[in-house]
């Protein structure tokens, strides 16, 4: 189906709307949109929009820059109060910088996001939507990026997106990230050993050939266009929505690291999602013993073994596939029973005939979410989780790399390995290296 036919659909069918409206915006044809959903942030705000505005001006006249101030009508006073802030300093910050900055009020009485559904996810969905009709969509079509109001990015940010799509093969995208500094030398150590965290799962995806490799950052991903509309554009999850995101983008039309630039998240505590980054400092800042452990290597070592398995037997039975799984360990064959892989089996065996795209339907059932439930249960019984330089240097060794030791040294480390063109694959890299 065409882009501008199936924009219809997804207009028509999908997209979220009224009572949402733009504001400041005068014009359409833009070639992409960076969407920033702001909640309680107009200490922040700026300087995330003032390090957009270092980027091109021949590029600044073409991406619309969507910044959704919003909460829930169970917010706390503060936050509202910090939203009404925003939505009066915004036409000032349209007059500062030269962005083509428009905004959405789902802040106000009558425009809050719902109680139920409403959170980061539904944000991005609002201003990716919204932003939608505004793009162009002949050529090449749109780009849309999402971006977080206390992340800022480099003057290459723009440049790259748009050198990055022009080659890509695949629709989706992730972008190299790392934490700003923290304010105090505790908090700085909590985010190192999060990162590191983040980034350890990220190696032993990729150690054990997932294909969801990649890391779901939500201030660090973005689409073509077409990608967006055949995935069915964002979900409104009130957190996780770049998890899921990402994966879906994944199933569809494929993930590439974008390369030559780097987002730098905040590094501060949050209250606002049940997990994630400012969750986990959250709770090691407040001392919670184990707020950030780390997967032992044997746990990817298994799902390397898993995998090579199911990529090795694409030709046999569920029931044989089970059962080797099982010599493999118990664990995993208990996992495949909860999660129906027998039946699971039989329907992709009967929908899928050539050896490739069975595969490719394999990892479209095991997924990212399924891949994390299995590291979960290994962790949870044979293996359990660590600290870091337990976990580190037999993952790094595994991985081909220098297993070198200590949070920081391991920590550049990778974001040199997974800020390379090779991110996806580690191994290769240090092969080259």
């Amino acid at each position: 189906m065409p882009d501008k036919k199936r924009l219809e659909a997804y207009l028509g069918q999908r997209a979220l709307g009224a009572p949402w409206s733009i504001a400041n915006i005068s014009s359409s044809g833009f070639s992409g949109v960076v969407a920033i959903p702001s909640l309680a942030e107009s200490r922040n705000l700026p300087a995330t929009l003032e390090s957009l505005a270092g980027n091109p001006p021949e590029l600044l006249r073409r991406f619309l820059v969507m910044v959704v101030v919003n909460h829930r009508p169970d917010a706390s006073p503060e936050d509202k109060a910090d939203n009404r802030a925003t939505l009066e300093m915004l036409p000032a910050l349209a007059d500062r910088w030269p962005l083509q900055l428009a905004w959405v009020d789902a802040a106000s009485p009558g425009l809050e996001l719902p109680v139920r559904d409403g959170g980061v996810g539904m944000a991005r969905k609002i201003g990716f939507d919204l932003a939608l009709p505004h793009l162009a969509w002949s050529g090449t079509g749109p780009i849309l990026v999402a971006l977080d109001a206390d992340t800022v990015v480099g003057p290459e940010y723009l440049p790259a997106l748009v050198g990055h799509f022009g080659r890509a093969a695949s629709g989706g995208a992730v972008i190299p990230f790392c934490h700003q500094k923290a304010r105090t030398y505790n908090g700085q150590d909590i985010i190192n050993r999060y990162e590191l965290f983040l980034r350890s799962y990220v190696l032993g995806l990729s150690y054990a050939g997932s294909p969801y490799a990649f890391h779901t950052v939500g201030s660090a991903m973005a689409c073509s266009g077409s990608a967006y509309l055949r995935c069915g554009g964002m979900n409104s999850r009130q957190a996780g929505e770049d998890f899921y995101f990402l994966q879906q983008l994944q199933k569809t039309v494929g993930i590439e690291m974008v390369g030559g630039t780097m987002v730098y998240p905040s590094a501060r505590p949050s209250h606002r999602v049940p997990f994630g980054t400012g969750r986990s400092v959250s709770k090691a800042l407040a001392g919670e013993e184990g707020a950030i452990t780390f997967y032992r290597p044997e746990c990817f070592a298994l799902l390397k073994e898993w995998l090579d398995l199911a990529a090795e037997c694409l030709t046999a039975s569920g029931e044989t596939i089970r059962n080797r799984a099982e010599d493999i360990s118990p664990l995993i064959s208990q996992y495949l029973d909860q999660e129906g892989f027998l039946s699971s089996w039989e329907r992709i065996s009967r929908m899928k005939k050539a050896d490739r795209p069975l595969l490719a339907a394999f990892h479209e059932w095991f997924d990212a979410l399924r891949t994390m439930k299995l590291i979960h249960l290994i962790s949870a019984g044979a293996f359990p989780r660590c600290d870091s330089e337990e976990a580190l240097r037999p993952l790094l060794l595994m991985a081909g790399l220098e297993p070198l030791s200590g949070v920081k040294t391991q920590l550049e480390l990778l974001r040199t390995v997974q800020s390379c063109d090779l991110a996806t694959d580690p191994v290769a890299f240090a092969k080259t290296a």
